[in-house]
């Protein structure tokens, strides 16, 4: 296992389960957390795509991964008008699962039946799967081109409990979800924890920014998650203890382009961080006021031509008529204590127009010394039954 134990003997923790025992703290469970965000362009993976390189599975040393995806379909009027397409989840499903149980999975075969019902469902039976696999996902959503698909390691699941999702769409007339955010919250021991993958409003002209900015502060406002039973569960993205923020942000470099990819070319990451507009809201305490984010190191990730290592345009040939000056769009952030980043790069795979990005992350979480199991969270998996009612809550889709 990769998480570790720290004794400590302070503070209470508010009852999280309707027959739950929560009582004096007595130590903190350490977990390694692997979050990922890549804007596919509207491109649908190949078949032989593997992410068991991206995922670095080679080691097993994740305990849960989070994995958030934009553009997995075109964004076409049809598209937004549709917001799930069960198919292309359904793909990506067996390619995160292949990469994550490849002994159990490398085959490639179809959903199981109980498999394909969960897949409609869209949240996943926290419990006795009996599927062979050392992850399970635990939850996965797809709202028109964003998507995200978190998995915990089997030995966690006895310990994950209330889990949820919630869809914002803060696209077209201000509520379809062509741009929005999709969130996945649940409880790990006596801990929250809030995902949240978005895509927000492109453009680099001057102001476009603020655009993004009402965007980040509609989604921080529209969701929610269900207080529970003992309504005391934390119901807001800021009020969960560990929350991480990743997608496609879309905030750009405030230069002229050419000075942009000037910079880019001799590898100037520190003039080009100071005109980051991101990394301006994040020093002067704006929409993400108390958030923080790792160093960048690597190249901007947009926008690239397709099948190249070439930004777009950098050509003399090439087409001009839609400039894209290089920006990094594509970021992980994170709010709470307890969390230390531990990696933050970029990756390689030139499927789209964006390179993915991802970060790794050890997050301690609280742990009481007699929080024993609802018998309201016992699942059949084969059925896909609970006793307790999973929430899906959507706003503007």
């Amino acid at each position: 296992m990769a998480h570790q134990r720290h004794s400590v003997s302070r503070g209470m923790l508010f009852p999280v389960m309707s027959d739950s025992v929560c009582i004096d703290r007595l130590f903190t469970e350490e977990y390694k957390v692997f979050a990922s965000t890549w804007n596919m362009g509207g491109i649908p993976p190949p078949e032989d795509l593997n992410l068991e390189e991206w995922l670095d599975t080679g080691d097993g040393s994740y305990d849960i991964y989070v994995l958030g995806f934009q553009e997995i379909v075109p964004l076409s009027a049809g598209n937004v008008l549709r917001t799930e397409n069960p198919s292309i989840c359904t793909k990506w499903h067996r390619l995160i699962r292949s990469a994550l149980n490849e002994k159990a999975s490398a085959s490639g075969a179809p959903l199981l039946p109980q498999e394909q019902q969960q897949q409609k469902q869209r949240i996943y039976p926290v419990g006795r799967e009996k599927a062979a696999g050392e992850f399970q996902c635990i939850a996965s959503k797809q709202m028109v081109g964003i998507m995200i698909s978190v998995w915990a390691r089997r030995t966690l699941l006895k310990f994950i409990h209330h889990p949820s999702v919630s869809c914002v769409g803060c696209g077209l007339m201000g509520c379809l979800g062509n741009k929005g955010s999709v969130s996945v919250r649940f409880l790990l021991h006596g801990t929250s924890f809030c995902f949240v993958c978005c895509h927000l409003a492109s453009g680099g002209k001057e102001g476009d920014e603020i655009l993004r900015n009402r965007g980040v502060s509609q989604i921080m406002l529209k969701t929610k998650f269900p207080a529970g039973p003992s309504m005391d569960l934390p119901t807001s993205i800021l009020s969960h203890d560990r929350v991480i923020w990743l997608g496609d942000l879309n905030y750009r470099i405030s230069l002229p382009e050419l000075e942009t990819r000037s910079l880019v070319e001799r590898h100037e990451w520190r003039s080009l961080h100071e005109n980051d507009q991101l990394r301006v809201e994040l020093s002067e305490g704006g929409v993400f006021h108390g958030w923080h984010e790792g160093t960048i190191e690597f190249a901007p990730t947009y926008k690239y031509s397709h099948g190249s290592d070439e930004y777009y345009g950098s050509d003399n040939g090439g087409n001009r008529k839609k400039k894209r000056a290089p920006a990094w769009c594509d970021r992980i952030l994170w709010h709470g204590k307890a969390i230390k980043q531990n990696l933050y790069e970029r990756g390689e795979m030139r499927h789209s127009d964006h390179r993915p990005v991802r970060a790794t992350f050890t997050i301690r979480t609280d742990v009481t010394n007699s929080t024993k199991a609802s018998k309201n969270l016992i699942f059949s998996s084969a059925r896909c039954e609970t006793r307790e009612n999973w929430s899906v809550v959507g706003n503007g889709n």
